[in-house]
């Protein structure tokens, strides 16, 4: 039996658990695990983010992009507390993740030693779970239950910090394959899904609403069969994005503050509501006590909390989506909906996404985006006006396509998101969609997408102003812009170049397209800087505190004001 240090367990359990790569910044405490990741290079790659918080980032969006485990690593102190931002993000949107920091050694622990912090302490709201390891004995299994727990049913990060002194002391190691993760299915019951079926027989005008968890448990053909039976239209999340087919005559778009008319009136008015995989989030549902209040409410989740937590549920499927979809397909046959499927293709036409065509703008360049990859990108966003056009104006066709923070809605997430996703989907364009404001935040990190040569594209719809915020300030605090101006002298073409990349700019669509088909070819990461008005708007939308059912666009609002 072999003797390994701290140091080393750490290395052979994430080989163990099939980790290729991960995402760090090396320090005092976590050295002894740097000097084992120098001597296995050739089977784990490391890369050196700029700062931590893209480290976390860059987990997060390896892990969106491929359904596998992120890994970040992070020293003591302020290392350790630089991944909290990241973690809370992944845990809002159920990312799997393992985060792992070095503490001080045991005996310094709760004196106030130099760079010290309960890390454990200050995550334990935002993780799955989380471990200290304090004796060399334990790690290897902490380490795996970290794994299994980080993927088990509902994902999300998990933290394992360990003593500087477990990392260098020595005890016998055992290697073992990883446990097989095995789906959620033992809360599924007959009589649910029995009752499921009843009430999609009994309804005249069902309506689909997919979320997150749809993309999560790899349920996108058996949604895609599942849409066909009930013959309903459907509406997604942000996070559902992909699950089903932006192309499909079926889907009616994002449901919202920000999600298509068709979307929300069609909700408003259907008799039965399909929630797969979503958890009504207050951004979805507007006033809860206005809410679909015409239909019957149908919830499939895997997590039991989310049931009857926001909204007040008819029937509801506790189960792997996945698995409970295959269950529901096998019990039902197609059904013809012609008037109320006539009726939502109606509404679509009535309705569509609208954006005026007067200069550059965040829904053309998204829609030029769209046509430039083939409909085949991973799209990232930071979060803003630019997140939600890259929401209404890209047709995600597939899952794991868009890689958004979505819960926790965080700034500067998008482009370390991006460089993980690109390590981790070599083959696929990458590009990531920021506004100046969110670009700003971590832009530090085109350094590292230069220092490893990773080709991803930084498309910046910069209207020199925190463009959300002012949208707010401009339609609810009377023009009050409080401190939401840019407009300074940052030019992010030279600064691209300065960090090792090439720098675009483009005022017009025809420089955009000229700008992005070179970036596609170039095999460099690229920023592009697209200038665009800084009253350009979302629309439409929901005004916070009002029912989905009164969303206006820029011509409700103008027609109101005469």
């Amino acid at each position: 039996m072999k003797q390994l240090t701290g140091a080393q367990i750490v290395i052979e359990c994430l080989k163990e658990q099939g980790v290729d790569t991960v995402f760090g910044y090396p320090g005092g405490a976590i050295l002894n695990i740097y000097d084992e990741i120098y001597k296995h290079s050739n089977e784990i790659t490391h890369i050196l983010t700029s700062h931590e918080q893209g480290a976390s980032h860059a987990a997060d969006g390896y892990a969106r992009a491929t359904g596998k485990v992120g890994v970040c690593l992070a020293t003591s102190g302020p290392g350790a507390t630089n991944l909290v931002t990241g973690i809370a993000t992944a845990y809002m949107d159920s990312v799997p993740m393992v985060a792992i920091t070095a503490n001080v050694a045991l005996p310094l622990l709760g004196k106030d030693s130099f760079q010290e912090i309960d890390i454990a302490g200050v995550t334990m709201p935002i993780t799955k779970h989380n471990f200290i390891v304090k004796d060399v004995t334990k790690l290897a299994d902490t380490l795996r239950r970290a794994f299994k727990i980080a993927k088990t049913g509902r994902p999300g990060p998990v933290l394992v910090d360990i003593t500087k002194d477990v990392t260098a002391n020595k005890t016998s190691y055992t290697p073992m394959k990883p446990e097989p993760i095995k789906r959620l299915t033992e809360k599924i019951t007959g009589e649910d899904i029995d009752r499921a079926v009843e009430l999609i027989k009994a309804s005249k005008k069902p309506y689909i609403f997919v979320g997150g968890g749809a993309v999560i448990s790899g349920a996108h053909q058996e949604l895609k069969e599942f849409v066909e039976k009930v013959n309903a239209p459907v509406a997604d999340s942000l996070m559902g994005k992909g699950a089903f087919d932006g192309e499909n005559p079926l889907y009616t778009g994002m449901l919202g503050m920000h999600g298509t008319k068709t979307s929300n009136l069609g909700v408003s008015e259907c008799d039965l509501l399909i929630v797969v995989g979503a958890r009504f989030s207050d951004r979805v549902i507007g006033n809860a006590a206005k809410f679909a209040k015409k239909a019957k409410i149908l919830q499939i989740d895997v997590d039991p909390a989310e049931i009857n937590k926001n909204i007040r549920t008819h029937a509801s499927i506790i189960g792997d989506v996945k698995s409970v979809l295959e269950l529901l397909n096998h019990k039902l046959e197609k059904v013809e909906r012609k008037e109320w499927i006539g009726h939502i293709l109606e509404m679509k036409k009535k309705y569509p996404l609208t954006y005026k065509k007067n200069g550059l703008s965040g829904p053309q360049i998204v829609e030029k985006i769209y046509e430039l990859t083939s409909q085949d990108a991973i799209i990232c966003t930071e979060v803003g006006q630019h997140q939600m056009w890259a929401a209404q104006f890209y047709k995600y066709r597939k899952p794991r396509t868009l890689i958004t923070s979505g819960g926790l809605g965080t700034m500067g997430y998008g482009l370390g998101a991006a460089i993980g996703a690109k390590v981790g989907k070599r083959d696929k364009t990458v590009v990531n969609i920021a506004g100046d404001g969110c670009f700003r935040m971590n832009m530090n990190e085109i350094c590292t997408a230069a220092r490893y040569n990773i080709p991803i594209i930084q498309v910046v719809i910069n209207n020199h102003v925190l463009g959300m915020v002012r949208q707010w300030q401009t339609l609810f605090y009377a023009e009050r812009y409080s401190f939401t101006t840019l407009n300074d002298q940052v030019d992010f073409v030279k600064l691209a170049e300065a960090m090792g990349a090439v720098g675009k700019r483009a005022t017009t669509i025809e420089e955009f397209e000229e700008a992005f088909k070179e970036a596609k070819e170039i095999g460099r990461p690229v920023v592009i800087d697209c200038i665009i008005n800084e009253d350009d708007k979302v629309w439409p939308m929901v005004a916070p505190g009002a029912a989905i059912s009164e969303v206006f666009s820029e011509e409700d609002l103008e027609k109101e004001k005469k």
